[in-house]
């Protein structure tokens, strides 16, 4: 995979969408699907606290039987996330997410989040590339003057 950064190469003028961690999980379930998303991250100012996501949602708020209407992203986040900076690869996050089974990266820089990465969006850069390898290949073993095509 091509050494892409974060930022800006895999993910730009993001609309972050934060929420303080004494929100309610219904609240930020609503918001979620309002905005068709499946992470927010929970932050005191610009700084994370956590991170909520479809499976925190899932399994300890629904499964466990908690009400969404009165347990907070405090209670049902992810604590102190895995981040990476804004210059880490976009291998490199791809490795972290694969290694340890999430599906959405904070993207911090110092003490400030800057963004979040999904598989997503990782696997479109994956995508990206390996049709450029297709091509470029495509063009090394039939370039111009060997292909069918430029016979008489």
């Amino acid at each position: 995979m091509p050494t892409r950064k974060l930022m800006p190469d895999v993910i730009q003028r993001q609309e972050l969408t934060c929420l303080p961690a004494d929100t309610t999980v219904r609240d930020a379930a609503v918001l979620m699907a309002e905005r068709r998303i499946a992470a927010i991250l929970v932050t005191e100012g610009r700084r994370l606290q956590g991170i909520f996501t479809e499976r925190d949602l899932t399994v300890r708020v629904v499964a466990a039987g908690r009400d969404p209407a009165t347990t907070t992203l405090a209670e049902a986040m992810t604590r102190n996330p895995d981040t990476l900076g804004p210059d880490a690869a976009a291998g490199e996050a791809l490795d972290l997410m694969e290694r340890h089974r999430y599906r959405h990266l904070p993207v911090v820089n110092g003490d400030e989040v800057v963004g979040i990465v999904s598989i997503r969006d990782l696997f479109a850069v994956v995508r990206e590339h390996l049709e450029h390898e297709i091509k470029d290949r495509e063009e090394f073993m039939f370039g111009s003057g060997y292909s069918a095509g430029a016979l008489p």
